[in-house]
């Protein structure tokens, strides 16, 4: 479906700043909300698979070797281990789950582990089941298909226009190749970005309107959580009321779209949480996220319950990607959470933890600069 609203529109209702103003807004998103997807919910929990030592320059993440904040390191998980986080994530309440790396893409070692672990999650539990993995070619999202993957994470992070300052190294039109790539292999697609990272309002609009086109069946919006030694690590967090305003002014835009606040909601919402999900949420990503800690699953089951919104899981198997309107609680028992040792071997989880799970790693010698940032030497361009 297009737009609810005009580019102009858009842009106007970015300039509101009463409260009051802005919570007609998200009355008006309410109702487009539950307009098109009633009661329903769409909860996503991941699992950090791969962590660190990624070569890429993008400016908001601590993995990047251009940052100067200490590299938070993860082995490649084996499927074995994937799978426990599942059905973790699956005794907390999510419908969805998402395996995610660093980098462009995987080894072809690593790139058969996900697809193992895709295939075990598929077969051992009821989540919808979704994979984040850097570039890949159609013949790569085929076998995520095959394994049992049914939609594919990738972001464009910002507008075309201000893309060049949140990353050199992965290219704007890289990235639309993958999500072109994960379409003709007949997956969904997940595509989002984050907000606070120096864009205009302008680009902001740009960035949701470059969204309707794409048009993706997914819509993951991150808030900046400045990480100290990052080129964006000196950014103050984003006013909670913006957060609002701009969730709301993204669901006008992106009327169908599953849409959820992941990264960084935590830190820049605090107690306007609820009122954010009010703008035109389908879920979030509850509990952690890949290197920051997050909020107790049952908490944010509650605040969806708490408007009336229904976050049953289904017995499906996910055969169905997308959420329809649910009654009534699964049947039978919860699975119990698995307390098995994880991959570090130093403590028992039953929830990705990334306080616990990762090894922060400082970095030797030199941090090279941000491509962006490096100084053209004299004379260049005469």
């Amino acid at each position: 479906m297009p737009p609810l609203i005009s580019f102009e529109e858009a842009l106007a209702l970015g300039e509101l700043e009463g409260h009051e103003e802005i919570g007609e807004l998200v009355e008006r998103a309410w109702a487009v909300r539950t307009d098109r997807f009633g009661d329903s919910t769409d909860m996503c929990s991941l699992v950090n698979a791969k962590s660190g030592g990624c070569a890429e320059d993008c400016g908001f993440c601590a993995q990047s070797r251009y940052a100067e904040a200490d590299t938070p390191m993860h082995a490649m998980m084996e499927p074995e281990q994937i799978l426990q986080h599942a059905k973790a994530a699956e005794a907390a309440g999510a419908h969805r789950f998402c395996m995610v790396t660093q980098g462009q893409g995987l080894s072809k070692r690593d790139f058969s582990k996900i697809v193992e672990g895709a295939r075990l999650v598929s077969e051992q539990t009821n989540l919808k089941r979704c994979a984040s993995i850097g570039h890949m070619s159609v013949d790569r999202a085929k076998k995520l298909k095959q394994a049992g993957i049914q939609r594919v994470h990738h972001n464009v992070e910002t507008s075309e226009s201000y893309y060049p300052e949140v990353s050199t190294t992965v290219r704007y039109e890289g990235r639309i190749r993958t999500i072109d790539a994960v379409r003709e292999a007949g997956l969904e697609s997940c595509v989002g970005g984050i907000l606070n990272l120096g864009e205009s309002p302008l680009q902001r609009v740009e960035m949701a309107f470059e969204l309707s086109e794409i048009d993706p069946d997914s819509v993951p919006i991150n808030l900046l959580n400045p990480r100290s030694g990052t080129k964006f690590g000196d950014r103050e967090l984003m006013d909670p009321w913006e957060v609002v305003k701009w969730v709301a002014i993204f669901r006008l835009i992106l009327p169908d779209a599953l849409f959820r606040l992941c990264g960084g909601r935590v830190e820049n919402l605090g107690e306007l949480q609820p009122l954010a999900v009010k703008a035109g949420l389908n879920g979030v990503m509850m509990g952690n996220f890949l290197t920051t800690l997050g909020v107790e699953p049952a908490e944010d089951r509650a605040m969806f319950e708490e408007l009336g919104l229904n976050v049953a899981r289904q017995p499906d198997n996910g055969a169905n990607p997308r959420p329809d309107n649910r009654s009534g609680w699964m049947q039978g028992e919860t699975p119990e959470t698995p307390i098995d040792e994880l991959i570090d071997s130093q403590a028992d989880a039953n929830f990705w933890d990334p306080s616990t799970q990762l090894k922060v790693i400082k970095k030797k010698g030199e941090v090279p600069a941000y491509p962006s940032e490096r100084k053209e030497p004299a004379g260049w361009g005469d």
